[in-house]
């Protein structure tokens, strides 16, 4: 009897499965370059493939968190990570109380650290919690980035790829807004404070250069590249269905 073969889709998955296996003992070496090694053009190909994603999840999860951990030094437990950045939050509040205390030049100058505060301070969490919405996980919270150092939160990369490809987008955006959004926060509060005009100026000036920078800088390497390719992964997922999906039966025709 001739011998049973694999589908196309099986001898796919087989061959992604094949590959992280490679990857795996690269890491297991000391390479840990995933852009180099290619893992993360076989993690495109599981994104688009649900049954590639449950076979392949886990395995896909630890490599990259042993990539991530043999390359990052500077991580703690995930909820060291948002308690902190949450503490920071806490000194924007700080902030809106001493320049209503104030007045004059210190006014100001709290004021536009409430901005500050608030633009790094909710950042993490925002991320962490729309993820968290999501069914997306934590292994690791990290200082890292491009200098100066800011704070981030590391997926379990296997609930990262389980979760609903609009839900990965709304993860990375959700952090990019957060930043976005708080200086002017802070602005809503300056009538209520002795804060003088220039710092209210300095606020809209502070989320007016954040959404240049994200616009020239993020769409190609930060949060909104990463929001871009997961809403592009589910279009695929969404027309890859729809080519399967077997059409409506006709309407039988009366006798």
């Amino acid at each position: 009897m001739e011998a049973l073969r694999p589908t196309p889709e099986q001898a796919r998955r087989a061959e992604l499965g094949r590959a992280l296996d490679r990857i795996e003992a690269e890491i297991a070496s000391g390479n840990t370059d995933l852009g180099a090694l290619g893992f993360w053009t076989v993690v495109a190909a599981i994104k688009r493939d649900r049954v590639a994603i449950l076979e392949l999840a886990d395995q896909a999860g630890r490599i990259d968190t042993a990539a991530f951990r043999a390359r990052v030094r500077m991580r703690t437990r995930p909820w060291v990570g948002v308690v902190s950045t949450l503490a920071v939050t806490a000194l924007g509040f700080v902030g809106i109380w001493l320049a209503d205390t104030w007045t004059g030049f210190w006014s100001g100058v709290a004021l536009l650290g409430t901005g500050v505060a608030w633009s790094v301070g909710w950042h993490l969490p925002a991320h962490a919690f729309v993820g968290w919405l999501g069914g997306i996980r934590y292994s690791d919270a990290f200082l890292g980035g491009p200098p100066p150092p800011r704070p981030g939160i590391k997926t379990d990369y296997a609930t990262y790829l389980r979760a609903e490809p609009s839900m990965r987008a709304w993860f990375h955006a959700s952090g990019a807004i957060a930043t976005k959004l708080a200086p002017f926060a802070a602005l809503a509060c300056w009538p209520s404070t002795d804060a003088p005009a220039w710092s209210a100026w300095a606020l809209v000036a502070l989320g007016a250069l954040q959404i240049v920078t994200d616009a020239l800088f993020s769409t190609t390497s930060g949060d909104w590249k990463r929001f871009l390719r997961e809403r592009q992964v589910g279009r695929d997922i969404q027309r890859s269905l729809s080519r399967i999906q077997p059409a409506a039966p006709s309407a039988a025709r009366s006798g």
